[in-house]
């Protein structure tokens, strides 16, 4: 199907009618014109979003799940295709404003998905459609076991444990009586957990299921951002492996050690695949770091971090999941453990490979698995063996995003890839066999028709030498139309996480194309603290927010301003999100006029305060390394307080742009508002862009548009004088 017209027909089911999106796009029946050749804020909200994808078994075709949003209706569509495995022949399956997701293939001609909350099935042509639940709780994800004779369907069902229900008789009341900590994650309020139910599968459809989790106040998935990843069938249908943090309350709150359980459903019964019988959990201190605990170091055979994403071996006789090592570390390197059920054996089986894995699958041959990680600002697919022998598989200036079989015959992969560029995409890799390259072939072309009419900007990167004598990578991003011989004025892009990389990645919010299309220069390093370079590297950020990763971004601004003719070191401004956030409140305090305005989005601001702020308080414990009240404080928690932004406003003489959304329960509201309180204060021009209905994102469409807005406004008004 014509994908312009796929598109065109998606925003009439959206708005019941023609399509007006805003006055620099141009909606047609049969296309999209765009007003200009520069990438606008419209631009991106008119582009096709592709999410998941997934080959049917015998790899001839392939469904996969695409977005589309409206700027007028302030809403989002999802719909589903299916294509060749070749990329031809791409047809649109859903029909109907309704969104239709988590497509997955019964067999070679019956899909499975997700739509109005229930389960149906269809043939692969659409047709043939049936409810297979009719559930009074959404389902949320599901997985068929491979006989097809039972389902696990994922429900959130009610959860009293931090926040009591209230009297019956009070039905409008709103107040909610808190009992313990994590009342409240990422966005919402506590008062429901996910549950895997396995159910029947029948010729009348799919019962109410077992509830794998029955009377245990825990949840599975993890919020917020796990689904059916987080859940496998073994090969004979007769067990589910599940993730679970098996914790409430504050333990939840200062603890990542999440488990591989195996459930037996005839049975029903668990083992922890991660912790030997009879384990009990040490006494920790709440308000230390787990880094200097007996619970933080793995002991022998024995998982206490984050381990996540089961899958079994195509054979049945191995798991294979993530697994970090250390309890309180989210940014920990991320490993592939191998569990033989047999002997009950671990083997991590990529330890020489000094990043995350960050998505993997096991060959057909159940020898070999298949993983995506970052290596110095790409990520590209690497393959491993059960004895550890890593190899790259492909290379380029691209981030793949996931990787699957495309056929279970294993000759080829199926993967998501992205640039920034290029949004994702849907390829087709071929592994390369001894020393020849991978076959990578571009399957869907979702917004070609956008990028034909778009002038890009150039990406290059450039290595920078640190004030320690390192070597630094930093992207450059020139705008469109470039001339070398004129100045322009760049932008600093300060990273969040703060050990996410600055890779080949696309964002319809942090767009560094569309900040180029408005004539800046981008600066983007990946300064200290970020993977893809040794954990060395990635690690020194930990409990040292204001030390050398703060100097590495002054090192790649001072190169650019000093060394690339075409920036104008009078024009600079410096900008980011979350602890990219945090980075600009720090700078403003520290640049010694370097710059000319700041834009901090959702950064911590009063670290004090954040320590007690956050929903998840194992992030501040492991990052602050001590609770600020602690009498006998280590010197990395002193000093981490001891240069928090806040105690540096005396310093701040440049005009500052503050973002928050209200519903950011990681970095809380107060610590934007009080950083533009404190601006206003000391006179120094401010502005406050509020969301509140916004989390530690921006997800709605006419909050990004304002959004982008915003931010070039600020810009241009102190960057193009």
């Amino acid at each position: 199907m014509n994908k312009n017209l796929t598109i065109a027909m998606t925003a009439a089911m959206l708005m019941g009618g023609g399509v007006a999106q805003a006055q620099d796009v141009n909606i047609g029946k049969n296309n999209i014109t765009l007003k200009s050749d520069l990438m606008t804020p419209e631009a991106l909200w008119a582009m096709g979003r592709i999410g998941a994808a997934q080959a049917s078994p015998d790899g001839k075709k392939i469904v996969y799940q695409v977005g589309y949003y409206s700027v007028k209706e302030n809403k989002g569509h999802q719909v589903l295709h299916v294509m060749d495995a070749n990329g031809k022949d791409d047809r649109l399956l859903t029909t109907t404003a309704k969104s239709e997701t988590d497509a997955a293939w019964l067999d070679n001609n019956t899909l499975a998905f997700l739509t109005g909350g229930q389960l149906w099935t269809m043939n692969a042509d659409g047709s043939n459609r049936k409810q297979l639940t009719h559930s009074d709780i959404d389902i949320e994800g599901f997985r068929f076991s491979p006989d097809r004779k039972r389902v696990v369907l994922i429900k959130s069902i009610p959860y009293y444990g931090t926040i009591k229900q209230n009297p019956s008789d009070l039905p409008k009341a709103s107040g909610m009586v808190i009992t313990d900590m994590n009342y409240r994650h990422w966005d919402h309020y506590v008062t429901t957990n996910a549950h895997p139910f396995v159910a029947n599968v029948t010729a009348n459809g799919v019962d109410a299921g077992v509830d794998v989790l029955e009377g245990e106040p825990y949840e599975s998935p993890l919020a917020p951002f796990g689904g059916i990843e987080q859940i496998d069938w073994s090969k004979d249908s007769k067990q589910i492996a599940y993730t679970c943090r098996k914790k409430e309350g504050t333990q939840y709150a200062i603890s990542t050690d999440a488990d591989i359980y195996l459930y037996n459903v005839e049975t029903r019964q668990t083992v922890n695949l991660c912790k030997p019988a009879g384990y009990v959990e040490p006494k920790i201190d709440a308000t230390k770091s787990m880094r200097n605990q007996a619970v933080n170091h793995q002991k022998g055979d024995m998982n206490v971090g984050y381990d996540v994403n089961p899958k079994f071996s195509p054979d049945g006789k191995y798991i294979a999941w993530q697994s970090m090592k250390n309890d309180g570390y989210e940014s920990d390197r991320n490993r592939l453990c191998v569990y033989d059920l047999a002997t009950g054996k671990k083997t991590y089986v990529t330890e020489s490979f000094d990043s995350n894995v960050d998505d993997y699958t096991w060959a057909p041959n159940s020898k070999d698995l298949y993983f995506i990680g970052v290596w110095h600002a790409t990520v590209n697919i690497y393959q491993t063996n059960l004895k550890g022998d890593v190899k790259q598989l492909t290379t380029g200036d691209h981030n793949y995003v996931s990787v699957s079989l495309l056929g279970n015959d294993g000759k080829k992969l199926l993967a998501i890839r992205q640039s920034i560029r290029q949004a994702n995409e849907v390829f087709a890799v071929t592994p390369a066999k001894k020393e020849k390259a991978s076959e990578q072939v571009q399957l869907t072309f979702e917004n070609k028709h956008i990028y034909d009419q778009l002038a890009l900007g150039d990406v290059h990167d450039r290595w920078v030498k640190t004030t320690d004598g390192k070597e630094m990578q930093v992207w450059v991003i020139t705008p469109p139309h470039f001339d070398p011989n004129k100045k322009y004025p760049a932008l600093l892009f300060c990273e969040g996480g703060p050990q996410s990389p600055v890779s080949q990645f696309w964002s319809y919010r942090w767009n560094f194309q569309i900040m180029a299309a408005n004539g800046y220069v981008i600066i983007a390093p990946n300064r200290r603290g970020l993977p893809g370079y040794g954990s060395a590297w990635n690690e020194e950020v930990s409990t040292d927010w204001t030390g050398q990763c703060m100097r590495d971004y002054l090192s790649a601004i001072d190169d650019a301003a000093n060394n690339l003719p075409y920036v104008d070191k009078a024009r600079l401004g410096a900008v980011g999100a979350s602890f990219g956030g945090f980075s600009v409140y720090f700078l403003a305090g520290h640049h010694d006029k370097r710059f000319k305005c700041f834009i901090a989005h959702d950064g911590a601001f009063n670290l004090q305060s954040m320590y007690t702020d956050t929903e998840e308080a194992w992030f501040s414990n492991w990052e602050y390394d001590d609770a600020y009240w602690n009498k006998d404080q280590s010197e990395a928690a002193k000093r981490t307080y001891a240069n928090s932004p806040h105690l540096d406003v005396d310093k701040w003489d440049t005009p500052i742009l503050c973002i928050h959304g209200e519903k950011d329960y990681r970095i809380n509201a107060n610590q934007g508002m009080g950083a533009f309180n404190a601006a206003r204060l000391r006179g120094i021009p401010a502005e406050l862009l509020l969301y509140p209905d916004e989390n530690h994102w921006v997800l709605k469409p006419q909050n990004g548009i304002l959004w982008q807005r915003t931010f070039f406004n600020w810009l241009d008004r102190w960057l193009k004088k």
